[in-house]
């Protein structure tokens, strides 16, 4: 009796419903993935990468067998125009009522929701442990400064960096004019490449609270999950956004070749149910900002506020123009990283 309990079991076990999710790093809750394996009486199989190159790469490689994936605005865009991509079932998704207007203007990549729903809407900006760096102008001047040279990193993320300096220039960050992108290129490697010890997006965050370094341009909430146990480093840490530079709107959306596309649509919309967007906005140190029911439920503070979003542009697809980035940034500025 005991072992045939035992086989039904391991049977019901075998028959779960599995969920391969493709995200960022440091970007959802276990609590949150744990909540909804628990509900749907699925499995949730979670893997992780460090920039959209990376994610997009993967995928045009054959690595698939993802169910949602997360791309930012621009590739969202590229993922769309290549039937990537599957059309969703707005139907399966009443909890899209709960998004903000004002970010969904935004959204031109995909006004309708046709093949993706906004996740996070935010931006990325510059750490600094002032114990170590007492003095600073909060721009992206810091970067050129010899004297924390080797203690620094910028992301390895090459529209945010571009945007950047774009922007720090006077450029508009999704500007397509030849001459503007190379004096982009030609200020990252004269003024902030040679005072960087790397271009990363995957160790920052634990370089930084290892005391490795003590400049980093950053997702600020990677950072936050490796010093929230150190008060003392808290207390030492800023976060700043400089002048210009671009925000960045995450999506979920579900490849075509999805054999999981109903479960998907269930994830997706247990993600903007209110309670459980604020519980991962509290996680990571989020303001709220894609989810607008959910700012009722939030509890805990945010590395800043959704005010600070207002008037920065998104990094768009460029199409063709595409090429010059990829030119600056893959054959002159990432060289020797």
């Amino acid at each position: 009796m005991g072992l045939a309990v035992l086989v039904l079991l391991a049977g019901s076990c075998s028959r779960r419903e599995k969920l391969s999710i493709y995200n960022w790093s440091y970007y959802t809750p276990q609590s949150v993935i744990e909540q909804f394996e628990k509900e749907f009486n699925v499995r949730v199989i979670y893997d992780e990468f460090a920039s959209n190159e990376e994610m997009f790469a993967k995928l045009m490689a054959g690595g698939s067998g993802y169910d949602i994936v997360f791309p930012s605005q621009d590739y969202t865009s590229i993922m769309i125009q290549r039937g990537m991509l599957a059309r969703l079932d707005r139907s399966l998704l009443p909890n899209l009522q709960h998004l903000d207007p004002i970010m969904l203007q935004k959204a031109t990549y995909d006004p309708n929701m046709n093949f993706s729903v906004p996740y996070y809407w935010g931006l990325a900006g510059i750490i600094v442990n002032t114990a170590r760096v007492p003095d600073f102008e909060k721009c992206w001047s810091i970067f050129a400064r010899t004297d924390l040279a080797g203690r620094m990193t910028m992301l390895d993320d090459m529209r945010e960096v571009m945007g950047g300096a774009l922007a720090h220039l006077g450029f508009s960050v999704n500007s397509t004019n030849p001459e503007e992108i190379e004096a982009a290129r030609n200020h990252i490697n004269t003024h902030w490449r040679p005072n960087l010890s790397k271009f990363d997006s995957e160790t920052f965050g634990k370089g930084y609270a290892n005391g490795d370094f003590w400049v980093v341009h950053a997702f600020p909430e990677v950072v936050y999950e490796e010093i929230m146990d150190n008060p003392q480093l808290m207390r030492d840490t800023l976060f700043f956004i400089p002048p210009g530079g671009p925000a960045y709107i995450d999506n979920m959306v579900i490849l075509a070749n999805s054999r999981n596309i109903e479960l998907a649509h269930k994830f997706i919309n247990f993600i903007h149910r209110p309670e459980i967007y604020a519980e991962f906005a509290d996680e990571f140190g989020f303001p709220a900002t894609a989810n607008v029911a959910a700012r009722r439920y939030k509890q805990g503070p945010a590395w800043y506020e959704i005010e600070d979003l207002l008037g920065r542009d998104l990094t768009m697809d460029l199409g063709e123009a595409l090429r010059i980035y990829h030119d600056a940034w893959f054959n002159s500025i990432r060289i020797g990283n």
